[in-house]
C-alpha cells in the first residue's frame, strides 16, 4: 500500500521547482552581462517567452534542464522508474513545444543557441560560457 503521505509530499517537492531564475540561468546571465552584453528577460513577444533575448544579435539563449527537456545521452536525463509512460509523455511535449517554438523564432530570422544544464557543470563551466559568448558576438548577419 502506499503512504498516504508520499502523494502531498512530492506535490509539496515538484512545486518547489523553479521555471525562472535557476541556478544556471542565473550563471549565465551574470557571465553575459559581465561580458558588457545586455538582454531582455523572459519578451512576451516571443514564441516561448525564452530565457535570454539579445536583441542587438537577433538571438535567444535557452538554458535547458537535462532532465526536463530530455537531453539525450546525458548523465542527468533519467526517467523515473515509476510511471514511466506519464513521465516519456511529459518530456516528448517539452521537446515537441522546444521545437516548434525554435521553428517560430527562426521564421522571424532570430537564432536559438542552447545551452544544456550539464554544459555549466564546474569541469566545464568556463569553456561552456566562452564558447557561447564566442557564438553569439561572432554571429554575422545570417539572416540579413
Amino acid at each position: 500500500m502506499a503512504n498516504p503521505n508520499e502523494r502531498n509530499s512530492r506535490s509539496y517537492i515538484m512545486s518547489m521547482i523553479k521555471g525562472r531564475d535557476t541556478k544556471p540561468e542565473l550563471l549565465v546571465r551574470r557571465f553575459l552581462h559581465s561580458k558588457g552584453l545586455r538582454y531582455s528577460l523572459h519578451p512576451n513577444k516571443l514564441a516561448g517567452k525564452p530565457d535570454i533575448y539579445l536583441a542587438k544579435y537577433d538571438i535567444v539563449v535557452e538554458i535547458r534542464g537535462c532532465f526536463w527537456h530530455g537531453h539525450e545521452n546525458c548523465s542527468l536525463f533519467i526517467l523515473p522508474k515509476t510511471n514511466r509512460t506519464w513521465w516519456s509523455k511529459k518530456i516528448q511535449k517539452t521537446k515537441d513545444r522546444d521545437y516548434r517554438n525554435e521553428m517560430i523564432l527562426l521564421s522571424q530570422k532570430i537564432k536559438t543557441i542552447v545551452v544544456w544544464e550539464c554544459s555549466l557543470r564546474s569541469n566545464c563551466r568556463m569553456q561552456s560560457l566562452e564558447n557561447l559568448y564566442c557564438e553569439i558576438v561572432n554571429s554575422s548577419d545570417i539572416f540579413h
